[in-house]
């Protein structure tokens, strides 16, 4: 089915419009249900004075940081917003509202991660003052549970609503409407994912370096002038960046389904996939309340529990909405073309297969993550036990744990897409089924968040509790436990947020072929399948440059957090010896100083990873062509698989094996084997929370540049407004802009100047 035929024939029931204002009931419900968790964690006991102290030096720090980020971006958001505007469109309605939903995709993650950085910075004092309660454990797990609740909740709240409204507003233009909607949610999560990703391992590397290696100090000792910087960072990152990553594939994911949807079920395709997610709002609810840690039981053991009770509930509920829903016969859609009508098979079950495989994909991602980076697994303890044998070892074999992870991680994610597809002959509902599986996967995206943000807020009440003194003994104990169980669901959550990044591309992939359809017919052309054969030399071109750009990307990141670190590692030199008095306490250390280096350096390094993902894509297809531009995004999807789950799997087996030496295991704390692990874990820190990450809205934001040019590639190569003058003009301007960014990248260089005072001023420059 057209785009076209969409736009000016689909039009919404009564029924139709009735059934998608109970999605947007539902929406508001899970906003409801986020202010009613808000209240319970701002309720509980903030501590001691001292550690009230050190929590809003924090929150002041995370504040000044994003909204100075913020500001460094409108100018960027406005910039896109016109060009959007200007790509070609069927209509003024359809531009004005693609380019007016960008704005709103876009103020919705940067909400999201605003809200998940605001709350993290005042749950984790919390936290630690849970700990020393009595059933401290409990409490401080579910305290810190709920406050990812409460992002959880409004991040599919936000992202079901604003779906809901333009399905409402625009019917059948819908799907082309929220693709303005996924491209700023996608862009906004990217450049946060960046910047915090940047600031949170300058200051933890920087830290780690001069503390725990040159000082011998603990981790998050109040002397060490990096502390405050590396706890913002934890909530600028992991908090805000992570927050608006999967509020992003949230949006992405029902742009994809509702796309596809309407080509493949017409109107009913147009609303199940708003159905499922307001089902994942109702099991959402349940995993957060039914998270309760037992007496003496592991929080990971009660999170992973509360996760596949609400899995469960979704496949079943989806499955009866499936079948209720939609018909037993392809036959009996409406609005759909005849080649559809006489396809095969039986809609609700294609549907509620589709659907449970996503749920299915989860689950398993989680329990493999989990296994890769857990502290009671074998791949885990297999690193910590190569510390014994110096910081070379244990770095080799955190490596290997990434390259073998990442290598059945991607042969999981492919057998689910590969089994959604197989679910229908025609290519079109077998598309369908792929995004299906996405929304069946997003279903417990309110439980996935509240498992991410459960990590740096565990990490920050540890910080905070031993910065001030006040936390000892058990307490101390339980908080360092929840430390090592919040790695573990960071690691879950970056596999599954990959995944959803693979199942969304897939989906818009097929968008992708419909755009460039479409705008052949308007110029009297057909699409020639030929154009998208891989053996062809011009689409394998496509495909190596789409694979070298994930590196370039993931090249830029981890450069970008050497420099801030290296001008971090010098900063906190200079502090201990111009003032000896540190060492004593006698002395405060200048914490303001790092946080302005880590907030400049990051924001500075913003700039080019950002130019790559937008106008790589744009330089391929207005210069090789919209065959070359599939292989590219097929090339960056394959690749941005393995790297993002090597990256982050190889991060988190090094940060949890140093847990297990601090543990007291191989010599404990202080020991040769405990250094080893420092500098794996400082490897290892780029890896996990600033490139892997990041991969993921990479992948969508190309995709959707993509699916948006494609209209304007055909339109500059076919017919009669063909100039290949122009086209390749946007092509070489486009690599210009690249060139010279990444020029101005490298110059800044990744050495360390040979003087600290040169090494400071470079990188606060």
């Amino acid at each position: 089915m057209s785009r076209q035929f969409l736009a000016e024939g689909l039009e919404l029931s009564g029924g139709d419009r009735g059934v998608v204002a109970v999605v947007a009931v539902v929406a508001l419900a899970a906003l409801a249900v986020g202010y009613v968790l808000l209240r319970e964690v701002l309720a509980a006991g903030q501590g001691t004075p001292k550690m009230q102290e050190i929590a809003t030096a924090v929150q002041e720090g995370a504040a000044a940081y994003l909204n100075r980020q913020f500001r460094t971006l409108a100018p960027f958001v406005v910039i896109v917003f016109v060009l959007l505007f200007a790509l070609p469109a069927d209509d003024l309605n359809e531009r004005i509202g693609r380019s007016l939903f960008f704005i709103f995709g876009a103020v919705f993650s940067a909400s999201i991660g605003y809200l998940g950085m605001w709350l993290s910075t005042r749950a984790n004092v919390r936290v630690a003052a849970a700990s020393k309660e009595e059933g401290g454990r409990e409490k401080a797990t579910r305290i810190a549970f709920r406050t990812g609740g409460v992002v959880g909740m409004m991040t599919v709240g936000l992202g079901l609503f604003g779906a809901a409204v333009v399905v409402l507003v625009y019917s059948g233009q819908a799907p082309k409407v929220l693709e303005g909607f996924g491209f700023g949610a996608a862009l906004l999560a990217m450049f946060m994912r960046v910047g915090g990703g940047i600031f949170t391992k300058a200051a933890d590397v920087g830290a780690d370096l001069v503390g725990k290696v040159e000082q011998g100090i603990p981790e998050d000792d109040p002397r060490n002038a990096a502390t405050i910087a590396d706890n913002v960072g934890d909530n600028v990152g992991d908090c805000a960046g992570m927050a608006a990553d999967l509020f992003e594939s949230y949006a992405v994911m029902l742009v994809a389904s509702l796309i596809l949807g309407t080509a493949a079920f017409g109107a009913q395709g147009l609303l199940f996939p708003l159905i499922v997610p307001a089902i994942g709002v109702i099991t959402a609810v349940i995993g957060v309340y039914t998270t309760k840690a037992r007496v003496g039981e592991n929080g990971l053991a009660a999170i992973n529990r509360s996760f596949y009770i609400s899995a469960v509930i979704s496949a079943v509920l989806c499955t009866v909405a499936a079948f209720t829903y939609l018909p037993s016969s392809f036959a009996n859609l409406d609005g759909v073309t005849d080649e559809i009508k006489g396809t095969s098979g039986n809609p609700a079950l294609i549907a509620a297969i589709a659907v449970i495989i996503g749920i299915v994909l989860a689950g398993v991602i989680l329990w493999l993550t989990g296994y890769y980076t857990g502290t009671e697994h074998k791949p885990v303890k297999e690193v910590g036990r190569t510390s014994l044998t110096g910081a070379a070892t244990v770095i080799l074999s955190g490596i290997s744990v990434g390259f073998e992870s990442a290598v059945y991680t991607a042969l999981v994610i492919g057998a689910a897409v590969y089994g959604a597809f197989l679910l229908s002959g025609s290519v079109v509902v077998a598309l369908f089924a792929v995004a299906l599986a996405g929304c069946g996967l997003l279903t417990t995206v309110g439980v996935i968040v509240a498992m991410d943000t459960f990590g740096p807020v565990s990490d920050n009440a540890q910080g905070i509790a031993e910065m001030s003194g006040d936390v000892d003994g058990e307490a101390a104990q339980i908080l360092t436990e929840l430390d090592a169980v919040g790695n573990t669901t960071k690691a879950i959550t970056k596999g599954i947020a990959i995944a959803t990044a693979v199942l969304a591309a897939t989906a818009l992939f097929g968008s992708y072929k419909d755009a460039i359809t479409q705008s052949l017919a308007k110029v009297g052309s057909t699409f020639d399948n030929a154009d998208f054969v891989a053996f062809t030399p011009n689409v394998l071109v496509g495909l190596i440059i789409g694979s070298a750009v994930v590196f370039m990307f993931s090249g830029l990141a981890v450069n970008a957090v050497t420099r801030a670190a290296g001008a971090i590692v010098f900063e906190v030199r200079r502090q201990f010896r111009e003032n000896p008095g540190i060492m004593d306490y006698s002395v405060k250390p200048e914490y303001g100083k790092v946080v302005d280096i880590c907030t400049k350096d990051s924001l500075r390094e913003l700039a080019t990873p950002g130019l790559l993902a937008v106008l790589a894509p744009i330089a391929v297809g207005f210069g090789l062509g919209v065959g070359p531009l599939a292989g590219y995004l097929a090339g960056a999807i394959a690749t941005g698989t393995l790297m993002a789950v090597f990256l982050a799997n190889s991060g988190g087996a090094w940060d949890n094996a140093k847990k297990l030496v601090e543990d007291g295991n191989h010599g404990g704390k202080g020991s040769d084997a405990h250094a080893a692990t420092v500098i794996g874990d400082t490897v290892g820190d780029p890896f996990k929370d600033t490139a892997g990450p990041a991969i993921n809205p990479l992948i969508k934001v190309m995709n959707l540049v993509s699916v948006l040019i494609a209209p304007a590639i055909i339109t500059f190569s076919i017919g009669a407004d063909a100039s290949t003058g122009i086209r390749l003009s946007i092509a070489v301007v486009a690599v210009a802009i690249i060139v010279a960014a990444v020029v101005i990248s490298k110059r800044r260089g990744t050495a360390i100047a040979d003087s600290p005072a040169e090494s400071v001023a470079n990188g606060a420059s």
